[in-house]
């Protein structure tokens, strides 16, 4: 769906869009709103193929409505090249207007099916931009609470994202009534889609009736007859053409500078460059499983539009599933679940839950960072993991975790080690000093659960931990006592991700002195003053910050992919990749792609200006895509300003080794490796706690 999907809606902008009239629906949108299934956030699953081919017929459709095109069995006219309005109408009608010759419109959904993604993003847009949908992180979409509470849901009693047309096109169907050529059209694109069936319960005589309804309509029947008549050809021809997966050679899997470095987004980069956007990992005398890998900005939009629809994330997650003791988590859902889960913790991840609170969280942090002084030298992954924590601990959970934090991590990255990367036998997640780690979340959790009493809770902000325990309480099934020991500490280990991107974020201060300097010359007009600026997070005040966080993110992304198992046959790229097969996808590899980043490996924090916004593509993936990114990307993007800037106004940190190369530990994830020590060369201002 879209590569830049538009920001949530306020609830300022909700309250509005209730007061005002709602837009006309086109063709295209009441298609894509048929098809949205709001128990999974996305929409039923219709072949491409089959749904480019809908998509190109609905607009030709609607254009035909709006008198800007006529067409009959034999051919299609344009009668007025005026743009309509709507970014979708418009880039078919600009098609259109462009040929010289009248085509007919079997021709035309041939011509413009290819194009139809591009359709659906632009619509998709319109319908979130108009109020009628409202965009969720990881994109979902749901019907807009606007448009629950307005006439568009009228009579039905399905209050869905489809209710409103559903209660229209169900009384033609089922209740006799004499449909409107808008809703003929509709009918047969979406029963060409095969999608009715998803939508209602047909028997014979309501299958027999749609046939019927398809034939009322010239215009509807010619483009519903092309479409149908495209629908098998151009799938089946796309799968015999399919290319064999090259198998990375051994010299290349082992002989590689970025992979003895740690990097591994360069890594696959690399294997990218020489081999193409799919490849076959097979490691020697079976060390590791084989793994196909996808690569690339094509494969980052493909599986952020379709990866749901091929591949699971359950599986690899089975064995820290087991670690914990625990059976659906959310890494580990797919489909309505995972949107469920989603859906109920959004808000305690969100940005706005850290803004309602960053005086409280400030304070915790500069209550962290008081002793620090002139001359103290830390290593710098512990450090950077203990000042994440003592911020993120309280506002997600409201405890204060600081003496158990290095065991959870440690046991966290034990357990992904073992069997998750598979790079340590599992054994070692069971030895003394792993059993005595794991005491140490049966404590924190302790701790959370009996801070979060109803009486001690009352008048506090809701925090991540109290989402936990109410989706608990309400639906036991659903989130059981045995998932709570993971999901409880999961915020704990927040510091962990998040930690280890600020240990590279530093690393790159300390060795980019210019930048350095000017980064701190914003964080003084920040926090020179007796209270925050915090007005100044959202100004291009802090600009440089802003695009040297951006870099820092492409450079060094923690999570540089995301494992999969192909549970449906796909094609990706020309390359079909089998059932049953273990992906990694390699989300950041585009990130040292020079046709994405040129000159990869410089640091370069000009690449993020407006004339050159490399960053404004599929290519660029620091938190992932689809239906699992990280649900707490904007929370972590203020956080790490507000802690980048802090530092920088209170202390100029040094390497205690300046001259070494950075090496990255690249396993569970990317950090700095624990040897990197740091100095506090100057103390620049007084910490006032």
């Amino acid at each position: 769906m879209p590569q830049n999907p538009p920001p949530e809606m306020s609830s300022a902008t909700v309250d509005t869009a209730a007061t005002v009239a709602m837009p006309t629906l086109s063709l295209p949108e009441e298609l894509i709103l048929m098809l949205l299934n709001e128990e999974t956030g996305y929409f039923h699953q219709v072949p491409g193929w089959h749904l480019n081919c809908a998509m190109a017929g609905a607009a030709l459709a609607e254009l035909s409505l709006q008198a800007r095109i006529d067409t009959d069995m034999e051919q299609l006219i344009l009668l007025d090249k005026t743009p309509t309005g709507d970014p979708a109408l418009d880039f078919a009608l600009h098609y259109i207007s462009a040929e010289d010759d009248p085509k007919d419109a079997q021709y035309w959904v041939e011509r413009l099916a290819p194009h139809a993604e591009m359709m659906i993003d632009l619509t998709l847009d319109r319908l979130t931009n108009t109020g009628m949908l409202e965009y969720h992180d990881g994109n979902f979409w749901t019907l807009s609470t606007a448009v629950r509470h307005s006439d568009y849901i009228n009579g039905g009693d399905d209050d869905t994202a489809v209710g409103f047309i559903k209660t229209r096109i169900g009384k033609s169907i089922f209740g006799g009534a004499i449909p409107s050529p808008r809703d003929v059209i509709i009918i047969g694109l979406a029963s060409t889609c095969d999608v009715l069936r998803f939508i209602f319960d047909l028997d014979d005589e309501a299958e027999d009736r749609i046939q019927l309804l398809r034939q009322m309509d010239l215009i509807g029947q010619a483009i519903a007859n092309a479409v149908e008549h495209n629908l098998a050809g151009p799938s089946l021809r796309h799968a015999a053409f399919t290319k064999k997966i090259p198998v990375v050679p051994l010299r290349r899997m082992i002989f590689n500078r970025h992979a003895f470095r740690g990097n591994l987004p360069a890594y696959f980069a690399d294997l990218q460059q020489h081999l193409g956007p799919v490849c076959h990992i097979k490691p020697p005398l079976g060390l590791f499983p084989d793994m196909y890998v996808l690569s690339g900005p094509k494969t980052n939009r493909w599986v952020h539009r379709y990866g749901r629809m091929y591949m699971r994330s359950r599986d690899y997650f089975r064995g820290i599933e087991a670690a914990y003791h625990a059976s659906g988590l959310l890494p580990a859902l797919d489909g309505a679940e995972h949107f469920r889960m989603r859906k109920a913790l959004r808000s305690s991840y969100s940005r706005a839950n850290l803004e309602r609170q960053l005086d409280k969280v400030h304070a915790d942090a500069k209550a962290h960072i008081t002793d620090w002084n002139e001359g103290d030298t830390f290593k710098l992954v512990q450090m950077c993991h203990h000042f994440s924590n003592a911020q993120l601990s309280p506002l997600l959970v409201n405890v204060d975790s600081q003496d158990v934090v290095d065991d959870i991590i440690a046991y966290k990255q034990r357990a992904l080690s073992t069997h998750v990367a598979r790079v340590l036998p599992k054994f070692l997640l069971h030895t003394p000093g792993m059993k005595r780690r794991a005491k140490s979340i049966v404590k924190v959790v302790d701790r959370i659960q009996r801070s979060h009493t109803s009486g001690q809770r009352t008048g506090c902000p809701r925090d991540h931990a109290d989402d936990l325990l109410a989706l608990h309480n309400s639906d036991p099934v659903f989130l059981p006592e045995s998932n709570l020991k993971f999901a409880l500490s999961a915020p704990v280990l927040a510091a962990m991700y998040v930690g280890d991107e600020l240990g590279f974020i530093l690393h790159s201060l300390m060795t980019h002195p210019d930048i350095y300097r000017r980064i701190q010359a914003e964080a003084d007009a920040v926090f020179g003053h007796d209270e925050p600026r915090w007005d100044l997070l959202d100004s291009d005040d802090i600009d440089v910050t802003q695009r040297f966080l951006k870099e820092c993110l492409r450079l060094y992304p923690t999570i540089p992919g995301s494992i999969r198992t192909v549970m449906n046959s796909c094609v990706v790229e020309d390359y079909e990749l089998p059932i049953g097969a273990r992906v990694f996808v390699a989300t950041t590899a585009s990130h040292y792609l020079d046709d994405v980043f040129p000159d990869p490996h410089t640091f370069d924090i000009d690449r993020y200006l407006p004339a050159r916004g490399e960053h404004r593509s599929p290519g660029y993936a620091p938190f992932g895509l689809g239906t699992h990114n990280c649900m707490g990307q904007r929370l972590v993007e203020l956080q790490l300003v507000a802690s980048v800037l802090l530092l920088a106004h209170h202390f100029t940190f040094e390497l205690k080794k300046p001259n070494r190369a950075l090496k990255i530990s690249p396993f569970p994830s990317m950090s700095p490796t624990k040897r990197i020590k740091v100095v506090i060369k100057e103390r620049r201002h007084e910490l006032a706690v």
